[in-house]
């Protein structure tokens, strides 16, 4: 096995029960456990998204810092928030404490995610989007299989109204998946690993600050990562509004719309590495201007549909453009940045992605409740439009990747 693969390999098997393990603590059974709380619709959404605040406050200084003290070092720190935080769970009997709790296991993603991406990076040589790809689908079949696997738990051990015990087995297996990870991490992490040392810690937090400042301060990286940003925020609104839309306008079952979803994500799952593959050799850009017009096209004709099988290919469109663009957007943005800077670019990419998710079905929501889902649909996509040309003439590298 080759010196890059074996590490690689290591990377996205931690990445896979990392995933796995927040995804068992999350859906479906995190709102199931609030509503068990005895909390309202409003609550159990705020329990469901104080997660992402985190992110969005702590990814870009997680990343920093990996910079600073290493890759290795920060990342086994969200490994251990992986492994530890769902025991917490066990202890939970009001909605207050849930979501502390919540607030602090969302420390496992804002560290890992943008520290993990940077490692990848680190070991992809002149493969990034390769690389970032298929890392990125292996997360996501992690995040694919918890889901199902924490509500068949509580299925198979309740007659339809779970108790408290059957939550806390689901949080015990969660906690075990991140223990899985963490093990594999500290073995994969025995080996040393190079950064540039400093003397002091005032050193160290002009280092971190400086970082922070060159990457910010550079337009080519935070409009790549708005073209994610906004890229998701389409997938936010479709995750919110897509099952909505299915049942009460085109009249379709719970069960067409769910496979709506899961098509899309199967779609994005099984031609990521293929885009990455593309952009490493054709460049990224043409491949995120593409994907942005296709997610543009499927994401506004959902509303002038109402047929299962022409908004399943919307779906799987969607799917592609969405493939498209998150598999050249982390590489592009890892080709503006020094290579010390990686983990900072990696967590101010992660900072924006999540500002894009968080306000997808806030944004939509919004709009269709002023307009309706055709002119609402319609304006989110504009943004997508009208973003490519502010990409084209404003991201330019030596070879105009």
């Amino acid at each position: 096995m080759d010196k890059i693969f074996s590490p690689f390999a290591a990377l996205c098997t931690v990445g896979f029960f990392a995933r796995l393990s927040y995804a068992l603590a999350r859906s479906p059974v995190l709102p199931l456990f609030a509503l068990y709380l005895g909390a309202g619709p409003e609550a159990i959404g705020f329990a469901v998204g104080i997660s992402t605040v985190t992110g969005i406050f702590f990814k870009l200084p997680a990343g920093a810092l990996s910079d600073v003290i290493g890759r290795k070092k920060t990342m086994l720190i969200g490994l251990f928030v992986f492994a530890f935080m769902p025991f917490a769970y066990l202890f939970i009997r009001d909605y207050s404490l849930l979501i502390f709790i919540r607030f602090i296991h969302g420390f496992a993603t804002a560290i890992y995610g943008p520290v993990s991406m940077a490692v990848v990076i680190d070991v992809a040589g002149g493969k990034k989007g390769e690389m970032l790809s298929w890392f990125s689908s292996v997360t996501i079949i992690g995040n694919l299989i918890g889901a199902p696997v924490g509500g068949f738990i509580l299925y198979s051990m309740s007659a339809g109204s779970p108790s408290l015990a059957e939550f806390q087995t689901v949080y015990i297996v969660s906690g075990i998946a991140g223990m899985a990870s963490l093990l594999i991490a500290l073995k994969l992490l025995a080996h040393s690993e190079k950064i540039e040392k400093v003397k002091t810690l005032k050193e160290s937090y002009e280092r971190f600050l400086s970082g922070i400042k060159e990457v910010a301060s550079d337009k080519r990286v935070l409009i790549t990562s708005n073209m994610e940003g906004l890229q998701n925020m389409t997938v936010g609104a479709l995750e919110a509004f897509l099952p909505i839309y299915a049942v009460k306008v085109a009249g379709l079952n719970e069960f067409q719309a769910g496979l709506l979803w899961g098509i899309q994500v199967l779609a994005t799952i099984l031609s990521k590495p293929i885009m990455g593959k593309a952009s490493d050799r054709y460049g990224r850009k043409p491949l995120i201007t593409i994907g942005m017009l296709l997610c543009a096209a499927s994401f506004g004709s959902v509303p002038l549909l109402k047929d299962f099988y022409l908004l399943m290919l919307a779906a799987i469109v969607f799917g592609f453009g969405e493939a498209f663009v998150t598999s050249s957007s982390a590489a592009l943005v890892a080709d503006i940045c020094k290579e010390k800077h990686f983990g900072t670019a990696m967590g101010t990419f992660g900072t924006i992605f999540d500002i894009g998710h968080a306000s997808g079905p806030i944004v939509a929501g919004i709009l269709i409740a002023r307009f309706d889902y055709l002119y609402s649909f319609w304006i989110m996509s504009a943004l997508l439009i009208l973003a490519v040309p502010v990409f084209i003439i404003n991201v330019k590298l030596g070879r105009d990747a």
